[in-house]
């Protein structure tokens, strides 16, 4: 379009109003009128033309993209209307998880997809696939987390392979930590799927969980130093029924209901301890990859929760005031500020992904009921048919993650 414009403007330029044919030929009218050097003047103004015009595309071409100040906030803003769409679709990638396909699945609308997130002091750049793996060319990439980290890095693998294919090279038994490679850019990706970031475990028939506070989970902590770029999640997984170790000893639990005779110190005291500890093994590794912690994801549950008949029917994004945190997330992400805020100031090493607030604001962009093909089909009772409403469509509002993904950990 910058091409285009600058052609049109030239004929309407003062200059340039009266090149026309009249020109010309007024321009040879000026001078004895002889065949050659009328062809000449011809030919001349001709080529005075073209290097105008050659100019302004040039120079058109050369104005650097919009890139947001160091001092914007990217994470407070609004969702804007995008006639332009995702940059992939459940066709042209296959990375897509079944229970994310919700085209695939049969939601009948897509208004969903045509939003993008603008900050309120400046430009986002829309996330650019060719420059990403220019720029990330022989590093490794790591998300560390539960289900939404595995969620967003399908849709960052989706934009990728617009680009060039990601070839799996590795998954463990229950295909939860998985490894891709793009081998013209060698370039590594990886997701570890550590659901509380510290080491846990399920004891004989109980279905409790036993969280060691005081150890980080060996399955990301070994490959640590492999990682260029790390993006680290917690969430949903401390709301469990949870039974907390520490120094060899039961120190208490969460949602335990006074079983074992211990005391319920609840779920915002394991993940604080998790945090910190997260917190100072990136400060005290001698291994320094940029690391990422992305805050806790809002879920959009409405008159109940995934067990409970909630539901999410909501088709346009939120406005600011129309959108609250529930308690918990209130909460998580409370802690999460508390513990890495004062960090991330003094680090050249560390950033806050804060999409908590961003997400907040997109009701409409979960898999709702379409969490497999058409679920009504057989269902009797509409409301029996369970919703997912914390995990987000793919194509759908998480693809706006990478963009500040990207403007945080590479061009800031």
């Amino acid at each position: 379009m910058e091409q285009q414009s600058t052609l049109l403007l030239l004929p309407k330029s003062p200059k340039g109003s009266n090149f026309d044919k009249q020109t010309l030929d007024d321009a040879s009218s000026s001078v004895p009128s002889t065949p050659t050097r009328r062809t000449f003047l011809k030919f001349f103004v001709y080529c005075s033309l073209v290097a105008v015009a050659y100019y302004f595309i040039i120079f058109s071409l050369a104005v650097s993209p919009p890139v947001s100040s160091p001092k914007c906030d990217l994470f407070t803003g609004d969702w804007i209307p995008d006639p332009s769409g995702p940059l992939y679709t459940n066709l042209s990638c296959h990375h897509i998880q079944d229970f994310q396909n919700c085209m695939l699945n049969g939601r009948p609308d897509f208004n969903y997809l045509f939003w993008r997130w603008k900050p309120r002091d400046c430009d986002l750049p829309r996330f650019g696939p060719s420059q990403f793996l220019d720029r990330v060319r022989n590093k490794w990439w790591a998300f560390i987390g539960d289900s939404i980290a595995r969620n967003h890095v399908q849709s960052l693998i989706c934009i990728l392979s617009q680009v060039e294919e990601a070839v799996e090279v590795y998954h463990d038994k229950e295909y939860r930590s998985k490894i891709w490679r793009f081998p013209s850019h060698n370039f590594t990706l990886s997701v570890v799927w550590s659901p509380f970031l510290v080491k846990s475990e399920t004891l004989g028939t109980s279905s409790d969980i036993q969280l060691y506070l005081d150890q980080l989970d060996h399955k990301w902590t070994n490959q640590y130093s492999n990682f260029d770029y790390v993006v680290i999640s917690g969430g949903k997984w401390f709301l469990k029924a949870t039974i907390f170790h520490e120094n060899n000893t039961v120190t208490g639990c969460h949602y335990c209901h006074g079983r074992y005779n211990l005391t319920d110190f609840g779920y915002d005291y394991s993940y604080r301890k998790t945090l910190k500890l997260v917190r100072n093994f990136v400060r005290d590794s001698t291994h320094k990859p940029l690391v990422l912690f992305r805050t806790t994801t809002p879920d959009h549950f409405e008159n109940g929760e995934w067990n409970t008949g909630g539901y999410c029917n909501r088709t346009m994004p939120f406005k600011e005031d129309e959108a609250k945190l529930k308690t918990v997330d209130d909460v998580m992400r409370d802690v999460e500020l508390d513990v890495f805020q004062n960090f991330e100031e003094g680090s050249t090493s560390f950033r806050l992904l804060d999409t908590t607030g961003m997400s907040l604001l997109r009701p409409d962009g979960h898999p709702g009921p379409y969490r497999h093909p058409h679920p009504f089909a057989r269902a009797k009772d509409k409301r029996s048919v369970q919703n997912d409403c914390l995990h987000w469509c793919l194509p759908g509002p998480i693809d706006s993650w990478n963009d500040v993904m990207v403007e945080t950990i590479l061009n800031r």
